[in-house]
């Protein structure tokens, strides 16, 4: 009897046990969480190790070299060329050295340019700052590589070989330098411009933050305003610097369109540039060790950094007592500010597309005379002649075809990566603090350490070939929509959580009382009031994805082509004119979809992006 009643407590135990797994399983956010790991292992994680494995695998072209292989056999063949061999150097190393110059000299430049500017609107009585605002958004608008091309239009020199001559020398009849007209200073300079606005948006936002008794205090003790900028501000702000850095160092280190148009004519080769070539004459196995070195750099120096600013032990700016934020007189140095923030911004926002479009009428490179003057890079019948035979940009049905390519795709990017930041905000906000939470948030960062190009050439080492089941998706329009779903998912689930934490746990345990069930908790209640930053998601992930290159450069084909990858073969094709034109479209195109999405529930890209950090 005894024994009976023990197996029965046996029993009753386990039943107990599974039943409160069972609740904790059913738990909205254990559930969702659980959902996200898998989607996030399956997005991130499985594509990783598959390049991996692709590296250290003999491939059918890897049998020229290794006869006495066999496919599928391990190998160290690819890591000890591209590392140790002959060719590392040309290879691997100067590219690597060319990333990280580039990089670094970027990110230096954007923070001079976006925390200088960002402090004279929020800390002194500069007028216009509404303007300067709006206009600080406009470089993450035009894709990376415009300020480039306007750089190359004039710039561009015939000391470079087989060169025609720019604007510059058109008018001038002076050669610029290489050094000016291509390389790493103009490369530094374009991508500097570009992605200033990272540090401008998060030093704002920082500076906003501060109360200005603490600079106050500094000037009362005797202090310059150089030394209270030093000892002062800039300490305060470090976190806001330091996420301006992991943006703006990631996204230039894995940039492709700029080195590209401005590099590799001189031969200027970054990793970026160096894993496409890699890529385009289907060597995967360099490309793919190219790649990793790229990632392994970028994610080292980005957790440097972080680990860096995380040795202080407080940030904190705002206290109990009552909060004051004056505005400095900048007295007799106030026009000589204005003065030179109209140059800034008209030279990054305006000068570049003004450039652009002017070289859109020129029927030949390097005559930018009246008598050059045309509208057949628009709306040209097709010559041979001209631009190897394809009419202007508004007859050319392809033209249309990748318009609606990069339309659609952003669409359901942007959905996609919308749905999935509030379901990742949900499930990191409700379960914050839990082990469940900090794997599914650490996932969900990977991608953003991941550099487009390498990230998309992640996905080539996945489906070229059947994976669990699924049909190999290389080359389909459904690959680019996972892959730019995967790359966002950083950007969606920080605006999903900064969402989800204002919405209080009371209104959701008030409708659970009541008797709704998770779905309309969901319906009614989290979703409605998470809106506006779902549509910031939406529309930093529609604008982000609109104008991306490095990260589908390797997976377009002449079906799945969109607008970005159209302006980048007609450059390499020497049709620089129909580049300019297609840039200019898919510029339009950009504005008008901000203009609509912004109307919808408060959403704004200012958000998003400040969200992102």
């Amino acid at each position: 009897m005894s024994t009976y009643s023990l197996a029965e407590a046996q029993d009753s135990l386990w039943l107990a046990r599974l039943r409160r797994f069972f609740r904790w399983l059913t738990t909205p956010y254990v559930f969702l969480s659980l959902i996200m790991v898998v989607v996030m292992f399956y997005l991130v994680i499985i594509p990783l190790w598959s390049m991996f494995v692709t590296t250290i695998t003999v491939s059918e072209l890897d049998l020229r070299v290794i006869p006495e292989a066999s496919l599928g056999d391990m190998t160290s063949y690819h890591w000890r060329r591209m590392l140790i061999g002959q060719i590392a150097k040309i290879m691997t190393y100067e590219p690597l050295v060319n990333s990280l110059v580039i990089s670094l000299g970027a990110t230096f430049l954007a923070l001079i340019m976006g925390g200088g500017m960002a402090w004279l609107v929020v800390r002194t009585d500069i007028p216009g700052k509404e303007i300067i605002h709006m206009l600080a958004t406009v470089p993450y608008i035009m894709p990376s590589w415009t300020i480039s091309l306007a750089w190359k239009v004039i710039f561009k020199s015939t000391s470079v070989s087989g060169g025609v001559p720019g604007l510059l020398q058109f008018f001038t009849g002076i050669a610029p330098p290489i050094w000016l007209s291509n390389g790493a200073l103009p490369i530094i300079i374009a991508c500097g411009l570009h992605y200033y606005t990272f540090y401008f948006l998060f030093v704002s936002a920082a500076l906003l933050s501060i109360d200005s008794s603490l600079e106050e205090a500094g000037d009362l003790a005797g202090a310059s305003r150089g030394r209270i900028l030093r000892k002062i501000t800039f300490p305060l702000v470090l976190p806001a610097i330091a996420s301006g850095f992991i943006m703006t160092f990631s996204k230039t280190m894995g940039t492709f369109g700029g080195p590209n148009v401005l590099g590799v004519p001189v031969g200027y080769y970054t990793l970026s540039t160096m894993l496409r070539s890699n890529m385009g004459i289907g060597n995967y196995g360099d490309g793919f060790v190219t790649a990793i070195v790229l990632i392994l750099f970028s994610m080292t120096t980005v957790m440097i950094n972080q680990k860096l600013i995380g040795t202080r032990r407080s940030y904190e700016t705002i206290g109990g007592r009552g909060f004051m934020a004056q505005k400095m007189k900048l007295r007799g140095w106030r026009p000589v500010f204005i003065v030179l923030i109209v140059i800034v911004q008209f030279s990054i926002a305006i000068l570049p597309l003004a450039v652009l479009i002017y070289s859109t009428f020129m029927l030949r490179s390097g005559n930018y005379s009246l008598s050059n003057f045309t509208l057949h890079h628009w709306i040209g019948q097709s010559d041979l002649s001209i631009n190897q035979g394809d009419p202007g940009i508004l007859l050319n049905k392809a033209i249309y075809r990748a318009a609606w390519n990069s339309i659609r795709l952003s669409l359901w990017a942007s959905f996609i990566g919308g749905v999935i930041g509030v379901i990742l905000g949900y499930a990191i906000v409700k379960g914050r603090g839990t082990r469940l939470s900090k794997i599914v948030e650490q996932l969900a960062f990977i991608p953003y350490l991941i550099p487009g190009i390498a990230f998309g050439a992640v996905y080539i080492s996945m489906f070229t070939k059947s994976f669990f089941g699924l049909p190999p998706l290389y080359g389909t329009f459904a690959l680019l929509v996972v892959v730019s779903v995967a790359k966002h998912i950083p950007h969606s689930s920080r605006t999903g959580v900064s969402s989800m934490m204002q919405v209080g746990s009371e209104l959701e345990e008030a409708a659970a009382i009541s008797g709704a069930n998770a779905w309309q908790r969901f319906k009614r209640i989290i979703f409605p009031l998470t809106s506006p930053g779902f549509v910031s998601a939406f529309l930093l992930n529609f604008i982000t994805t609109m104008r991306e290159l490095s990260l589908i450069i390797l997976l377009v084909t002449p079906a799945t082509a969109v607008l970005s990858s159209m302006t980048m073969r007609y450059i390499e094709n020497g049709n620089e004119q129909q580049a300019n034109a297609v840039i200019i479209v898919l510029i339009v195109l950009v504005l008008i979809g901000n203009a609509i999405i912004s109307r919808f529930r408060g959403g704004s890209l200012k958000k998003g992006l400040e969200s992102s950090k």
